[in-house]
């Protein structure tokens, strides 16, 4: 997560009527620390590598770039290695030709940074393809968020035969607009409840931002992506802590990261995630 996970739990004590003050705090700053996001998948095109320092949670700062590293990933299965260099602000290989993600293969990430030594490890299981897209109009009385527009849902089936851990990710006309992030367990919501079937109802329906639906002529894209069970833990824990509000909400901490640091006696920490997927892809245009 790109800042320090530091958090404040104020204490509300409300009369018989309404009343606001004003209350300045002052908080320390807290530790820096670098943050990995990396995440390597089957897709041809450039994989790029972010590597940046983490900023206090009240800093709207942008989290300053780390640009120094040496960071490589090598294929277990194969024995291959590709070079990650630095540009455009982050660290990037082009697989336009050849992807360098492939099912059934194991990677490791391996970064030189302060004169320290780091490793990290994923592999990248199946996924299955999404069948197709499809929406519905509705008035604002018809829905159940009362906004009038078009709601789409996405169809795919688990592959049947072990427990597959999957990503829901969808977006509004490019894949720069991110609208919701869904996580499953065999296309449903837990494991052990099937296996092979459709994805369930509230995952299908789960890619609509109902506060915002889609409108004509806007584009639905929708990214289905393999898991493995310590990655899908991971994203589960940073969705909810993104998504955590309220009084009662879970307190903030930093997700266990995978990132080991091999130096004896080695002093630096990185927190984030190197992971992997292979990815189903669909997209349709919302026609009135």
């Amino acid at each position: 997560m790109k800042k320090s996970l530091l958090f404040i739990l104020s204490a509300v004590v409300a009369g018989l009527t309404a009343c606001e003050d004003k209350i300045d705090l002052n908080i320390a700053k807290g530790t820096s620390y670098p943050v990995l996001d990396a995440w390597i998948t089957t897709e041809t095109g450039q994989q790029n590598i972010r590597f940046t320092m983490s900023v206090p949670y009240t800093d709207d700062n942008p989290a300053p770039i780390i640009d120094d590293a040496t960071i490589t990933l090598t294929d277990l299965t194969t024995g291959t290695s590709y070079p990650f260099v630095f540009k455009n602000k982050m660290y990037s290989y082009d697989a336009t030709s050849k992807p360098i993600g492939v099912v059934g293969h194991a990677y490791k990430l391996h970064i030189q940074y302060k004169n320290e030594t780091f490793d990290a490890y994923d592999s990248i299981k199946r996924v299955p393809q999404i069948d197709s897209i499809t929406y519905e109009f509705k008035k604002k009385e018809e829905a159940l968020s009362g906004k009038e527009g078009f709601y789409a849902k996405f169809y795919a089936k688990d592959l049947a035969g072990g427990t597959d851990y999957y990503w829901i990710r969808s977006y509004r006309n490019d894949t720069l607009r991110r609208l919701e992030d869904n996580f499953s367990v065999d296309g449903s919501f837990d494991d052990g409840v099937a296996d092979g079937i459709p994805f369930i109802l509230p995952l299908q329906e789960g890619i609509t931002d109902y506060q915002k639906p889609f409108l004509a002529n806007e584009k639905v894209i929708v990214r289905l992506s393999s898991l493995t069970y310590a990655s899908y833990e991971f994203l589960k824990q940073v969705n909810d802590q993104v998504n955590a509000g309220g009084l009662f909400a879970k307190v903030l901490e930093n997700v266990k990261s995978n990132v080991e640091n091999t130096t004896a006696n080695g002093k630096v920490r990185i927190l984030g995630r190197f992971g992997t997927s292979a990815v189903s892809k669909a997209e349709k245009t919302i026609i009135k």
